[in-house]
C-alpha cells in the first residue's frame, strides 16, 4: 500500500488510482480483442477524476505505452506499407498543431469525427486511391493535428485502417502502430507547453504496465474470433463511440 501511495500524484486519491489502474487493464483488453474502444473509454474515466489540464497529456502517454505493447506483441502482422505513409503525416499534423495551438469549438471536432467514423463503418467503400500513400498521409496528418486538442481520434484512425484490412490481426497490429506514432509527439508538444510529466511519471508507468497485462489477455480473446465476427463487433464498437461523440457534440453546442 505504501508503494502504491508513492505512485499516486497528489491530485488523486488511493481508491481512484486503484480504479484507474484496473481500468487500464480492462480497456486495453477491450482494444486488443475488439480492435478499438478502450482508449476512449479510459479517456472518459480519467476525465471524471483527473485535473482537466492533465487529462489529454497523461492519457496520451498511457496510450503511447499501451500501443507500443500491443504493436510489440503483434509485430508480425503490421502493414509496414501503411505505416511508412502514416509517419510523415503524423510529423506534419503534430508540427502544424504545435505551431497553431488553435482552440476551435469542441463540438465541431466531435461532430466531424463521429460522422466520418459512421461513414467509414457503414457507408460505401472509399475509392482504392484513398488508401494509397497520399490518402494515408492526409488521414494521418488530419487526425494527428486534431488529437492534440481533443484526444479522441482513435475511432477515426481505426475505422480508416479497417477499410484497408479484413484480417483482424493486421487491423489490430497496424492500428496499434499507427496510434503509437500519433501519441509520441504529445510528450514533446505538451512538455514544451510546460506540462510537468515528472509528477505523473510513476502513475503513467503503472498504468502502462496494467495496460500491457490487458493487451496480453485481449490478444488471447482475439484468437477465438473469426475475421467476420471481429469486423461486425468492430463496427458496432466504433458506431457506439461515434454516437457518444454525436451526443457530446450536441451538449457542447447547447442543442439540448
Amino acid at each position: 500500500m505504501e508503494v502504491l501511495n508513492q505512485l499516486i500524484p497528489d491530485s488523486l486519491s488511493l481508491p481512484v488510482a486503484v480504479f484507474l489502474l484496473a481500468s487500464s487493464t480492462i480497456t486495453s483488453l477491450i482494444t486488443a480483442s475488439l480492435g478499438a474502444g478502450g482508449g476512449v473509454l479510459l479517456l472518459v474515466l480519467m476525465a471524471s477524476w483527473m485535473p482537466p489540464a492533465a487529462i489529454i497529456p497523461v492519457h496520451g502517454m498511457i496510450q503511447l505505452g499501451s500501443n507500443v505493447g500491443r504493436a510489440a506483441l503483434t509485430w508480425r502482422h503490421i502493414d509496414w506499407r501503411v505505416i511508412a505513409a502514416f509517419l510523415p503525416g503524423v510529423i506534419a499534423g503534430a508540427a502544424l498543431g504545435a505551431w497553431l495551438l488553435v482552440n476551435l469549438p469542441t463540438h465541431i471536432w466531435q461532430l466531424t469525427i463521429a460522422l466520418f467514423v459512421l461513414y467509414l463503418c457503414w457507408g460505401p467503400a472509399l475509392p482504392k486511391g484513398a488508401f494509397g500513400a497520399p490518402g494515408v498521409f492526409l488521414a494521418s496528418a488530419l487526425t494527428s493535428f486534431v488529437s492534440l486538442f481533443v484526444g479522441a481520434t482513435g475511432p477515426l484512425v481505426a475505422a480508416f485502417i479497417k477499410q484497408i484490412h479484413t484480417d483482424r490481426f493486421k487491423t489490430v497490429a497496424t492500428f496499434a502502430t499507427a496510434m503509437t506514432l500519433q501519441h509520441a509527439p504529445k510528450a514533446l508538444v505538451f512538455g514544451a507547453a510546460g506540462f510537468m510529466f515528472f509528477e505523473w511519471l510513476p502513475f503513467i508507468l503503472a498504468m502502462i504496465g496494467c495496460g500491457f497485462a490487458g493487451t496480453w489477455l485481449g490478444l488471447h480473446v482475439l484468437r477465438t474470433l473469426s475475421n467476420r465476427k471481429f469486423t461486425l463487433i468492430f463496427n458496432i464498437v466504433l458506431t457506439a463511440l461515434a454516437i457518444r461523440l454525436l451526443w457530446q457534440a450536441s451538449l457542447s453546442a447547447g442543442w439540448w
